[in-house]
């Protein structure tokens, strides 16, 4: 590309130049033709450029006309622009007159960030529905202020050559869009017309290519006649069909081998989505941003949305249209689609067409293809409304891999953060920053497992990152831990709640102490049993575990969590005693005899029974005994069901009391037995379920708040941060945020990586970042 000039002016007064390194996301986003135009209005000479480190440029010109560039570059900045820092120096003047836009330049040491996918910005949703513009109706149009950035990208700096978008060879027309600064496509890698650019196509469940003139009306034609068409999207391939109609949501369940976890609705904009759910002002923001993550919301009563969509559940999955093709399909009759992932339960959604011709021909009656090759897999991401902040529940498109700033810097040996076995992510960190990677999902899955070796391998590529130092989990068992004692790297083990707790001091600079409540379905305890309902007072360097919910056996081990009817069961005997039996077979139905004496055998004699803390088998033994689920089809299926009845009674403010004691060690114990012993108490009284459901909810807050202010006795600590899977329980940190800030504690929650088992790469990272430098 020849160099672009701008005025060639000359100054009379003394002059100063100085140059610029600015760092952060700053490359793809339109930041060198603001950088190009500011300078311009500013009468400025100089040059700017990308690099590996991010963005260099050099101005020279009066002193005043600098400070002013200095000021709007950070206030003025393009839409999707992120600057970490801007390093300056003073130079001798070159008496140049003039600004240049220079070629990229590849040598140095990388320090840029890669922009994570955007969905489509509004000028572009202008020209794709003005039939006067060229691209009217083309499916994948972008500038530099929307569409793919992270899944596309093969290396920095981030240039089309190093993209999939690299086969694609321009037109006259965007060529000359590409070139010229003052376009907003100036240098938009992923630039292209229905002239030049990739194409969409049609096929049967077969691959076989259908004719037809548009393939996105016959796309949506075959949705509003009950068919499943599998679609290609920014990140991976889903699975779409008529959420109003109840025959296709079935049948997409039947094939896909998903019985009751909630699938997601693609809308056609925020007037259907308030329709159908209950939106606050905050929510609308999130829904309508250009993250466009999935966002859970309430429903509202006659909503006209298939029931088997979300059964069982109060919450539609509910995100707005986030690519051209997205916004197309919703141009037909039908307001909201089924979208949900390309796969098979707990497999990687496909993002190849071959993969998904594959893999995907007994699920879907069609395939919508398109021929942009997607190099990195991303799911998306998904959010929920919690005190009045979006909080993650999934972190992935939209938002991966933009980094977490640590209190903490890595320069003198970076670290990779292999994560926990399920809901995984990998981080890396360079600097002062951790960057996490997409969502991952279960390396129990051998396809996961490769897609785990994928994700750090791309990103130590891109960030040009080599890791010193390896950080995983205490559980031996887990695959990224086994990864970890292989990778030949020195080996840094956190353990598993001292990681959650950490990920959120993470998020928010800390290294104090604190008081960390982690509440989660499992984690290995440096004891060698089953955590799950923990108390610590920790900070990033170590914790102590100062109190922790009444260990009970867990029959079957992994089993129990599969089977909530068994932890219930477990829970009786603590309760109850002898009477366990005759109450398992008032409240326990579906745990028959045999399996019950099973479930005895195994307490009693205490093989394949683990003792377990945990809370979130806690909510699974009440959701059985108050007879809404009683077998995990999906993980945490139990407590959502739990939580989904407690919000039918979200008004009702009894509780449960449950005993608080001191062991001889100091540690508090809660007595969970008495809440369940007075659950069962008000269920043979009539208590309606919901109800029952609602006071489960207000206890747990209420003993965990009790449990806070005995160690804030004990210790003088008024910081309280929350962590774990459970805190996606909305009911939950709605009960008890405001029963500890009524207390005068400061409460820290997640907010940039969830708190669940998705965070925990951040938190081991953290984790081993302080240990390096207190080493």
């Amino acid at each position: 590309m020849a160099e672009v000039r701008g005025d060639e002016r000359q100054f009379d007064e003394p002059r100063k130049r100085v140059g610029l390194r600015v760092s952060g996301v700053v490359q793809g986003v339109g930041f060198r033709p603001f950088v190009y135009g500011l300078a311009r209005r500013l009468e400025l000479a100089g040059f700017v450029r990308n690099e590996p480190h991010g963005v260099e440029l050099e101005l020279e010109g009066p002193e005043g006309a600098i400070r002013t560039f200095l000021k709007q570059l950070r206030t003025c900045a393009p839409p999707l622009a992120r600057i970490h820092d801007v390093q300056a120096r003073e130079i001798l003047p070159l008496n140049e007159s003039g600004f240049v836009i220079r070629h990229s330049s590849q040598t140095g040491p990388r320090a840029t960030l890669i922009a994570p996918d955007q969905g489509t910005c509004d000028d572009c949703l202008r020209e794709l529905r003005d039939p006067g513009d060229r691209r009217y109706g083309y499916p994948f149009i972008n500038c530099t202020n929307c569409g793919p950035r992270y899944t596309i990208i093969r290396d920095v700096p981030y240039d089309r050559v190093r993209t999939t978008m690299s086969v694609f060879a321009m037109c006259p027309a965007c060529r000359a869009e590409y070139d010229d600064p003052s376009d907003r496509r100036f240098h938009a890698e992923a630039t292209c017309c229905p002239a030049c650019g990739p194409r969409v196509q049609l096929t049967d469940g077969f691959g076989t290519p259908m004719e037809c003139d548009d393939p996105i009306a016959a796309a949506i034609h075959r949705l509003s006649m009950g068919q499943i068409i599998a679609v290609k999207g920014l990140g991976g391939f889903h699975l779409a069909c008529d959420a109003s109609n109840p025959q296709s949501v079935r049948r997409l369940r039947q094939r896909k081998h998903r019985d009751l976890k909630p699938f997601a609705l693609l809308v056609r904009d925020a007037t259907v989505a308030g329709r159908l759910c209950e939106i606050s002002e905050q929510a609308l923001d999130v829904l309508t941003r250009q993250e466009r993550p999935i966002l859970l919301l309430r429903k509202r009563a006659n909503h006209g949305i298939a029931e088997e969509v979300a059964p069982r559940s109060a919450c539609f999955g509910v995100m707005s249209p986030y690519t051209p093709l997205h916004e197309l399909l919703m141009t037909g009759p039908l307001a909201a689609l089924v979208l949900t992932s390309g796969n098979i339960s707990d497999e990687p959604i496909a993002y190849t067409n071959a993969d998904a011709l594959e893999r995907l021909r007994d699920l879907a009656d069609g395939f919508l293809l398109h021929d942009r090759a997607i190099h990195i897999r991303t799911d998306d991401s998904v959010v929920r409304m919690m005190v009045g902040t979006p909080r993650f529940l999934r972190r992935s498109r939209g938002y991966a891999p933009f980094p977490v700033e640590l209190p903490v810097d890595t320069t003198d040996g970076e670290i990779l953060a292999t994560g926990a076995e399920l809901n995984n992510t990998i981080g890396i960190t360079r600097g002062s920053q951790a960057f996490l990677s997409h969502h991952i999902g279960d390396l129990q899955n051998t396809a996961a497992y490769e897609s785990f070796l994928q994700a750090i391998e791309h990103l130590e590529n891109v960030l040009a990152v080599v890791p010193r130092v390896v950080v995983c989990d205490l559980h031996p068992g887990y695959r990224s831990t086994r990864y970890a004692r292989r990778c030949g790297l020195p080996v840094v083990s956190v353990q598993h709640h001292h990681a959650h707790v950490a990920s959120v001091l993470a998020e928010a600079g800390r290294t104090d102490r604190v008081i960390g409540v982690a509440f989660d379905g499992m984690g290995y305890g440096d004891d060698g049993t089953l955590w799950g309902g923990e108390f610590l007072v920790c900070d990033l360097g170590g914790f102590k575990r100062v109190g922790y919910l009444e260990p009970v056996p867990q029959p079957g081990g992994d089993a129990a969590a599969v089977r909530p009817a068994r932890m219930a069961y477990s829970y009786l005997r603590a309760a109850f005693g002898q009477r366990a039996d005759d109450l398992a077979r008032e409240w326990l139905p579906s745990l028959m005899g045999v399996e019950r004496d099973v479930a005895e055998r195994l307490i009693v004699c205490r093989v394949n029974c683990p003792l377990t803390s945990s809370m979130g088998r806690l909510f699974d033994a009440a959701s059985a005994l108050l007879g809404i689920c009683d077998l995990n089809t999906y993980h945490a299926q139990a407590p959502m069901e739990l939580e989904a009845r407690a919000w039918q009674a979200e008004f009702e403010e009894g509780h449960y009391p449950a005993r608080i004691e001191r062991e001889p060690s100091g540690r508090f114990v809660i007595r969970a037995s008495d809440i369940l012993r007075a659950l069962v108490g008000d269920r043979g009284d009539g208590t309606p379920v919901e109800v029952c459901a609602a006071r489960f909810h207000n206890s747990i807050a209420r003993v965990t708040m009790t449990m806070c202010e005995r160690i804030r006795t004990d210790t003088g600590l008024r910081t309280i941060a929350l962590s774990g899977g459970v805190f996606a329980n909305a009911l939950l940190v709605e009960r008890l945020v405001p029963l500890l800030e009524d207390r005068r504690f400061e409460v820290l929650l997640n907010r940039l990586v969830p708190a669940g088992d998705g965070g925990i790469s951040l938190g081991q990272a953290a984790v081993a970042a302080w240990r390096s430098r207190c080493a």
